[in-house]
C-alpha cells in the first residue's frame, strides 16, 4: 500500500481553491443587486411595550419593576407625566442611557408606564 500522500492535500487544495473562486463571483453579483437597491424590503418588527421592556429595562428595572439597579418603576405615572417619561426614554437619565426604546414607540412606551401601579 505504497500511495502518494499529497494526493489527497492536492484535491483538498483544487477544491478549496475551486469553492473561493465560485463565492468570490457569487459575491460580486450580489454586491451589484444590493448597489442598485433590488435588495428584498424587510419587514419592520413593532413590538409592544412590554416586549420592549423585557429586551431593553429589564435588567435594570426588574422583573416586577421594583427596581435593581434603576429605579422602581410602580407609580411613575404619579410623579412623572407623559413628557417627562418620553424625555427621560428619549435621551436617558443618570445611568440610563437614551435610545433604548425605538422613537416610534415613545408614545405607547411612556403611555404603558403611567399605567403600573
Amino acid at each position: 500500500m505504497n500511495r502518494n500522500p499529497l494526493v489527497p492535500y492536492a484535491l483538498i487544495a483544487v477544491l478549496g481553491i475551486g469553492l473561493m473562486l465560485f463565492l468570490s463571483f457569487k459575491g460580486l453579483g450580489d454586491a451589484e443587486k444590493i448597489a442598485l437597491g433590488e435588495e428584498e424590503p424587510q419587514e419592520e418588527v413593532v413590538q409592544s411595550p412590554e416586549e420592549i421592556y423585557n429586551g431593553s429595562c429589564i435588567g435594570c428595572h426588574g422583573g416586577n419593576y421594583e427596581g435593581v439597579a434603576g429605579p422602581a418603576l410602580l407609580g411613575v405615572g404619579d410623579k412623572l407625566d407623559l413628557d417627562q417619561i418620553k424625555d427621560i426614554l428619549a435621551n436617558g437619565k443618570g445611568s440610563m442611557p437614551g435610545g433604548l426604546v425605538p422613537a416610534d414607540q415613545l408614545d405607547a412606551m411612556a403611555e404603558w408606564l403611567t399605567t403600573l401601579k
